[in-house]
């Protein structure tokens, strides 16, 4: 397989057609399982877990073969167990995986996730020949499902190194289409809807998911993608190196021959130690606004059709045939709009990234002519680039957080019609809050560290959301469907978000005071802009200096 990937300059080349097929690919095989109220339909439609409804409480449902099966809350309760799972995984492998991508590269990982994917859509529709026999391969499924997901969108993301200035736009779009990719399931049921089966539908997105593995294998390189600091770093080195050497060889003399020394001091844009920036205290308040905005995401998704079908029938214990037929219209109808709402990710995730990048492009990639290449030059005073990048991030973590705060109070509303607002304000937020902290990581950690943190705190936000599954249990179980005391909890728990964005602001004014001291210091002006010690510092290049030796 090696062979048959290209090089790392023939990837620059083909960037184009690895980002378009990217959020292609990301659309229709990354986080497809957050489409979870239309799969759940689908699923009872073909009697997966059928067999547990005993008694009174199960309803008949039918399916496109006009096959009859029961449906009952034991049957919800393991079905959400299984969405939980994938779930859970879609967001916990990622630890792992941005440890293996940062030191094997995205293309291995990319390979595997599509194999994966494909596989477990093959399992489900196997699974669906016997649902009383083979039920419980739906939890096999659904992990393969979510792992192969996460490993196509979290090597998506190593694509905007290649961009430049347009890094930020095209990580954006990449992880708008991975919010996006929760409108996957909704249109498949369009499709099962049209009485095609459902093993051929999983059988052709098997096929699919093979085509991104063959992508995969002819398009991306074995080597990572390098960022433009680890770029610069390098030419920094060759250049240095090479004017050492000429003058070494035009003059013999002693003092030629120790300044060959002086490539060393060139500092490696990556020397951070990565214990400083997980103990730092910018990841630490990321951990809290993460866990719990991916809590009150994931349990939405999972109870929407039970909270929906409490606004239907508002907890009716015996409802007539006409109330459970009105009810089944609905939460089919409202499921097929929430899906098709999240395509609003690929126009919300590049607007908060646009609020990320807010005047960045003011900045010089190049250096000053005073030597200080962290300043921004504008008509005005100079701007210096990371509190820029510090005060977009306090921004773009204040909507969200306002977004989730009206998210949560609407929640409350019972009210029907009004649940579309409902899904618009989740759909954006989800978009959000990754773009948010993608970009914060990206801002002021080193490049070598990002794939870690973001598996690290996405694995830990994983293992918090894992509440979802009491949250539902108690819902459908001692709270009758109704699910107000548990929002009125997670909207005051929301309040937490705010956190974050608060010590930004502290973090902010301390960059402040620092940069008002080094204006002071003239001979400060070629030091790094932030302490070592500081969240995320990217050591200064001065390439002039050291070619000047």
């Amino acid at each position: 397989m090696k062979a048959m990937a290209p090089s790392l300059a023939q990837a620059y080349r083909r960037r184009w057609w690895m980002a378009i097929t990217a959020v292609l690919e990301n659309l229709l095989c990354s986080a497809v399982l957050l489409g979870w109220g239309s799969l759940l339909i689908m699923l009872k439609n073909e009697g997966f877990y059928s067999h547990l409804c005993t008694g009174n409480e199960s309803v008949v449902v039918l399916n496109s073969s006009s096959e009859e099966w029961l449906s009952c809350v034991a049957q919800d309760e393991m079905l959400n167990l299984g969405f939980t799972i994938g779930s859970f995984l879609l967001s916990a492998t990622t630890l792992p995986l941005g440890i293996l991508m940062d030191k094997f590269g995205p293309r291995p990982l990319r390979l595997m996730g599509s194999a994966c994917f494909g596989f477990s859509c093959a399992m489900m529709s196997v699974s669906a020949y016997d649902p009383t026999v083979l039920s419980a391969l739906i939890f096999l499924a659904l992990s393969l499902n979510g792992f192969g997901g996460i490993c196509l969108t979290f090597t998506s993301l190593t694509l905007p190194n290649m961009f430049g200035s347009l890094s930020s736009t095209i990580m954006s779009l990449m992880i708008g289409s991975y919010a996006s990719s929760a409108v996957t399931f909704p249109g498949v049921k369009l499709i099962y809807d049209a009485n095609v089966s459902f093993r051929v539908i999983m059988w052709v997105w098997s096929g699919v998911a093979g085509l991104v593995f063959l992508n995969c294998l002819l398009n991306w390189p074995i080597e990572g993608f390098p960022t433009p600091e680890e770029i610069e770093y390098n030419k920094a080195v060759r250049d240095n190196e090479l004017a050492l050497e000429q003058k070494a060889r035009a003059d013999q003399k002693s003092e030629l021959i120790q300044s060959a020394e002086k490539p060393s001091t060139i500092t490696p844009p990556n020397s951070v130690p990565f214990r400083r920036s997980v103990f730092s205290a910018i990841f630490m308040w990321s951990l809290v606004t993460m866990g719990m905005s991916q809590l009150r995401i994931i349990f939405f998704m999972g109870a929407m059709n039970k909270m929906l079908e409490w606004l239907v029938t508002h907890g009716d214990p015996n409802p007539s045939d006409q109330l459970v037929e009105e009810m089944e219209t609905k939460v089919s109808f409202y499921a097929s709009i929430f899906g098709t709402l999240q395509l609003l990710c690929l126009v919300t995730c590049p607007l908060i990234g646009y609020i990320m990048d807010w005047k960045m492009k003011e900045c010089e990639d190049e250096k000053s002519s005073s030597g200080d290449g962290d300043n921004c030059l504008v008509s005005g005073p100079k701007r210096d680039r990371k509190i820029q990048k510090v005060t977009n991030a306090i921004r773009a973590f204040m909507l969200t957080n306002l977004l989730l705060l009206l998210f949560g109070i609407l929640c409350l509303v019972d009210n029907l019609p009004l649940q579309i607002l409902t899904f618009i304000l989740h759909t954006t937020v989800r978009g959000f809050i990754h773009s948010c902290c993608g970009g914060l990581y990206a801002a002021v950690y080193p490049s070598n560290h990002f794939g870690t943190l973001t598996g690290l705190q996405s694995m830990i936000s994983a293992v918090f959301a894992l509440l979802q599954q009491p949250l539902f249990i108690a819902m459908v179980g001692p709270l009758k469907g109704d699910a107000y005391w548990i929002n009125v909890g997670l909207l005051i728990f929301s309040l937490a978000g705010f956190l974050l964005p608060a010590y930004l602001f502290y973090h902010r004014r301390q960059l402040i005071q620092e940069k008002a001291e080094r204006d002071k210091q003239p001979t400060a002006e070629n030091q790094p802009l932030n302490h070592p010690e500081a969240n995320g510092h990217k050591p200064h290049i001065n390439r002039q200096s050291h070619l000047e030796a």
